[in-house]
């Protein structure tokens, strides 16, 4: 008998997500099946993980299993378990809201094609939501372990917008998913087929999965069952009997990824730190990868038993895409998030399965396409890596991607590239920083770099600026920015050089633009271009500075050195000019000049738009 029947509307959040996977998602209806069979196989584990501290949960029942069972003819699929189960207020909250991190950046980056919103959704994770995709109807029953027969809940929803849910009486623990299969989706209840599916996607489930071999058997009858998996945890099996479909099925069902895994390793380790690790490094990043507080980490067991989702501690955080399972049987069943943080095991297995983690990456470079693909999602991610972990910035670094001068295509430079094409005699590796591609390219820095075929590391990056605070040398050689301080690259003799910084021009320079500049000074770094910004060695940079403004932290006040080309024609006619007026006007014409080539707007722009003005109009008349 039920009873408190009430009907409530879907988040609004569900309800786009609903339509977007009914429309998207019709060539890959079949992973609804892998989702559900993953949901139950969750709520086995957090059974057995709660029933370490009440055994009273497991009601006399044994061991945890998932059963299937289909109706040809009423054309229905049911997917059950006798996992945790949930209340009322759960399946409320379960089955009506997307309470994740990055949900309305995920729905706003939705696009209306459908084959490249099922890759997004597939990023996202689609969980029960999915069994919308093949039915038109779905009744869920379940009952937390514990609670009493009379707490059951019932609930049920065609997908459209709303959902009802009542309490009713339940004798067994656990849920049920009950599909009322479309018209074109009938296939579902097909026992071969529904075999089949199982065994693609879910053979390496932890529990049994189980068909039932009468049509008539429920959820909670002890009719007859077939075990259509192996039933075995698959990061326990040897690797030499595992193919690689089953790795990226495990994968799917670890991660809810429609993509394959770019790479994957499995090791065991035995002796005093005992323990299996199975980790993958996904082709997609995660919407929340850029929330740090997000869930993330690995899935713990302890003697094959599930203990948590998201087990931080065994990797840094510049390394929180990684996704995969650790089974490590000599920690304490009953350990604790608290716990891990101060266990000296925990911390050594950190340490091994980082130093594992970048030796995959380092593999993975082998393979130019692929690593692509993994630096166009995780790079910036990894960068983090080379402040966070000084213990392998070695490694790291050689694992990070730049365009430079030489290749301007995003991630296509290492610094091992980088070093094998050094000009002779050349000591030092040199990066530029910039706000995008197209400012570092064309910013007069270059010139003289390019005069004498140096490359030139373009470091556009949101973090570049804070990383290269740690990274001051590699193999030996040390990082210079290009645009910063005074390089040693002017071949002039020393009577050339001193005899440019007496010119009358610089003094009349200081004395014009004294308040906006620290100094000016002649340069041998400009080929073409008449001036040039350069900031002090210890100077904050604009993307440092921005950081800490956004941060709501203090920034000292810094002036830039103007770097001029004596050279160059404006100067030179700039020598000519004696009306102070005119002067001045063309100072500090010049020195906005330089300040847009940086990709900085002046500090106001109405007086130098004036400026232009004038200047142009005198053109102008003079022609």
């Amino acid at each position: 008998m039920s009873h408190d029947r009430e009907t409530r509307g879907f988040q609004a959040e569900v309800s786009r997500l609903l339509h977007l996977m009914v429309h998207s998602l019709y060539s890959n209806r079949e992973i609804f099946l892998r989702e559900l069979i993953s949901n139950a196989s969750d709520a086995c584990d957090k059974l057995r993980f709660q029933a370490l501290d009440d055994d009273s949960l497991m009601e006399g029942q044994g061991d945890p299993w998932i059963r299937l069972s289909v109706d040809p003819d009423g054309g229905t699929l049911t997917i059950a378990d006798n996992g945790i189960g949930m209340n009322r207020e759960e399946v409320v909250e379960n089955l009506g809201t997307i309470a994740r991190s990055g949900t309305e950046k995920f729905l706003a980056s939705l696009t209306g094609d459908r084959q490249k919103d099922a890759q997004l959704i597939g990023q996202f994770g689609v969980g029960f939501y999915s069994a919308f995709i093949v039915a038109d109807r779905v009744e869920v029953f379940s009952r937390r372990a514990g609670e009493a027969a009379d707490q059951g809940v019932h609930w049920e929803s065609d997908g459209k917008g709303e959902f009802t849910v009542e309490t009713l009486e339940r004798e067994q623990r656990g849920t049920a998913v009950v599909l009322h299969l479309r018209d074109d989706a009938r296939e579902f209840a097909d026992e071969h087929r529904v075999r089949a599916i199982v065994r693609q996607y879910s053979d390496h489930v932890a529990f049994p999965i189980r068909m039932a071999k009468n049509a008539e058997a429920g959820d909670g009858e002890e009719g007859e069952w077939e075990t259509l998996n192996s039933a075995t945890a698959l990061w326990q099996r040897s690797r030499q009997d595992i193919s690689d479909e089953e790795y990226q099925n495990f994968y799917r069902h670890l991660s809810h990824d429609f993509q394959d895994a770019l790479t994957w390793s499995h090791n065991q380790v035995e002796g005093n730190l005992e323990y299996t690790s199975l980790l993958y490094v996904p082709a997609r990043a995660p919407f929340d990868l850029y929330h740090r507080e997000a869930s993330r980490g690995l899935k713990l067991y302890v003697q094959r038993v599930f203990i948590m989702d998201d087990a931080e501690q065994f990797l840094p955080l510049y390394l929180r895409f990684i996704k995969g399972v650790i089974d490590a049987p000599n920690l304490p069943l009953n350990v604790s998030r608290e716990l891990l943080q101060d266990h000296g095991p925990v911390r050594k297995i950190r340490a091994a399965l980082t130093k594992r983690v970048l030796q995959m990456l380092k593999k993975l470079a082998g393979d130019d396409d692929k690593y692509a693909t993994f630096w166009s999602q995780f790079g910036e991610v990894l960068k983090e890596g080379i402040g966070e972990d000084p213990d392998n910035r070695e490694a790291i670094a050689a694992l990070l991607r730049f365009p430079s001068t030489e290749n301007t295509a995003p991630g296509a430079v290492s610094l091992d590239q980088y070093l094998e094409r050094a000009a002779e005699g050349q000591d030092k590796i040199y990066y530029l920083l910039a706000d995008n591609l197209e400012a570092a390219r064309h910013s007069p820095h270059l010139e003289v770099f390019r005069k004498k075929g140096i490359e030139v590391l373009l470091l556009t990056g949101r973090v570049d600026e804070w990383m290269v605070n740690y990274l001051d040398e590699y193999q030996g050689k040390k990082l210079v920015n290009a645009a910063r301080g005074q390089l040693d690259m002017d071949d002039r003799a020393e009577e050339a050089k001193a005899e440019q910084q007496d010119n009358p021009l610089i003094g009349r320079l200081t004395e014009t633009l004294g308040e906006r500049v620290a100094e000016v000074r002649p340069t041998g770094r400009l080929v073409e271009s008449p001036a040039c910004l350069v900031l002090g060695e210890d100077e904050l940079g604009p993307q440092m500075r921005m950081m800490l403004e956004a941060a709501g932290q203090p920034v000292p006040e810094s002036k830039p050195a103007l770097e001029v080309n004596l050279s160059h024609p404006l100067l030179e006619r700039l020598q000519n000019i004696q009306d102070p007026e005119d002067f001045a006007e063309m100072a500090e014409s010049l020195l906005d000049q330089a300040l847009l080539a940086e990709g900085q707007l002046p500090k106001d722009p109405a007086a130098t738009a004036r400026r232009l003005n004038r200047l142009l109009q005198e053109h102008a008349e003079r022609t």
